[in-house]
C-alpha cells in the first residue's frame, strides 16, 4: 500500500529508519534491532542510501531481506546524484520486481570535486522519472510506487532563503511526490511553521515528522554534523547540562524530550512520526513505553487525522 493511502485510510503512521550494515556482524546486530522493533507494528521502515550510491547493493539487499524475511514494509531511499538515468531505471525496476511499493526519492550529496554528478541534478527530476515509469505499468498490479521526498523544518543548508526552499519542495510534489518525511528537529515549533508554510505554498500532501532521540553527548555532536546544523533548543541544552555528563542521564533526558515531542505532535494531528533509530531499538521502544502504548496501532488511535 502507498504510504499516503495508508495515512488516508488508517490515520497517523509510525515508522523507523535504518542504514545498511557493512559487515556480517553488523547485519546480524541490525536484524536483532529490527526483530525488537517489529512488535511495535510500524507502518513502514526506511533504508538509507549512501552518498553517490556508495551503499547501492547493501541498501537493495537489506530492503529485499526485510521484504522476504519479516512482516515489515520496507521503503528504500534512492538518490539521483552519481547515477545515470539507465542505472536509476534499473534500480527502480528491480525494486518493482521485488514487490516494493514505495520509494524515498532524494537528490543526495553532490560530489565535492564536482565529478560524477549524474544525469539528474534535482530530486524533482528523479520523482518525475519514477512517476513516468509508474505510468508505464511497472508493477504487475499496475499500482506503481508511492513516492516520498525530504523536507527541512529548519531549512536546507544549501538553499539561500525559505521562499526558494518552498518552491523546490513544491516542484517535487508537482512532479508526483505523495508524501514528505522531514529531517530531524528538536523544536516542534519549527515543524508547525514548516507545515504552515507548506500549506501556504499549496503543498497538499501528508508531512511525516522526523524524530531522533538523543542517547549520548557524542551523538548530539554527530547529529549536528550529519543534519548540517540541527538546532538544539536552550531548554534541551540546559537539561543535558544538568546531567553533568552522565551517560545514563543524557540518555534519559534525550528519550524524555523525544517522548514529549511525539506527544505534542500527536496532539497537533501530525500525519506520521518517523524515528531515526541509528540501527538501535532501545530508545524508540522506551518512547513507546513512556507514551503508555505497546504498538503503533494504539498510538494511531489517539493521533487523529492528518488535516
Amino acid at each position: 500500500m502507498h504510504i499516503s493511502e495508508h495515512i488516508r485510510q488508517r490515520g497517523t503512521t509510525f515508522s523507523f529508519e535504518f542504514f545498511p550494515p557493512r559487515t556480517p556482524e553488523a547485519a546480524e546486530s541490525l536484524f536483532q534491532a529490527i526483530a525488537d522493533l517489529t512488535p511495535l507494528k510500524p507502518s513502514f521502515v526506511s533504508v538509507t542510501y549512501g552518498a553517490g550510491g556508495s551503499t547501492r547493493e547493501l541498501t537493495r539487499d537489506l530492503v529485499v531481506r526485510i521484504k522476504r524475511e519479516t512482516t515489515l514494509d520496507p521503503v528504500p531511499h534512492l538518490t539521483c546524484v552519481g547515477h545515470s538515468e539507465a542505472e536509476l531505471r534499473e534500480i527502480i525496476e528491480r525494486y518493482a520486481h521485488a514487490g516494493v511499493g514505495n520509494i524515498m526519492a532524494l537528490r543526495g550529496d553532490r560530489p565535492k570535486d564536482g565529478n560524477g554528478e549524474g544525469h539528474f541534478s534535482f530530486a524533482s527530476e528523479l520523482v518525475g522519472l519514477i512517476r513516468g515509469m509508474n505510468g508505464a505499468g511497472l508493477h504487475p498490479d499496475r499500482s506503481g510506487f508511492g513516492i516520498g521526498v525530504a523536507g527541512y523544518p529548519e531549512g536546507h543548508h544549501e538553499t539561500p532563503n525559505r521562499m526558494l526552499e518552498m518552491d523546490r519542495l513544491k516542484a517535487k510534489v508537482d512532479a508526483g511526490a505523495d508524501f514528505i518525511v522531514t529531517q530531524l528537529f528538536f523544536d516542534n515549533r519549527d515543524f508547525y511553521d514548516f507545515r504552515d508554510r507548506c500549506d501556504l505554498a499549496g503543498i497538499r500532501v501528508p508531512i511525516i515528522a522526523g524524530i531522533m532521540p538523543i542517547t549520548s553527548a557524542e551523538g548530539m555532536k554527530r547529529m549536528a554534523e550529519l543534519a548540517l546544523g540541527a538546532r538544539y533548543p536552550a531548554p534541551l541544552v540546559r537539561a543535558i547540562n544538568r546531567t553533568g555528563g552522565s551517560p545514563d542521564g543524557v540518555r534519559r533526558v534525550g528519550v524524555h524530550w523525544a517522548t514529549e515531542q511525539c506527544r505534542d505532535l500527536l496532539d497537533h494531528h501530525v500525519a506520521g512520526i518517523h524515528f531515526y533509530t541509528l540501527n538501535r531499538s532501545t530508545a524508540t521502544r522506551e518512547v513507546y513505553t513512556t507514551l503508555g502504548v505497546t504498538d503503533s496501532t494504539m498510538l494511531a488511535a489517539g493521533g487523529g487525522s492528518w488535516r
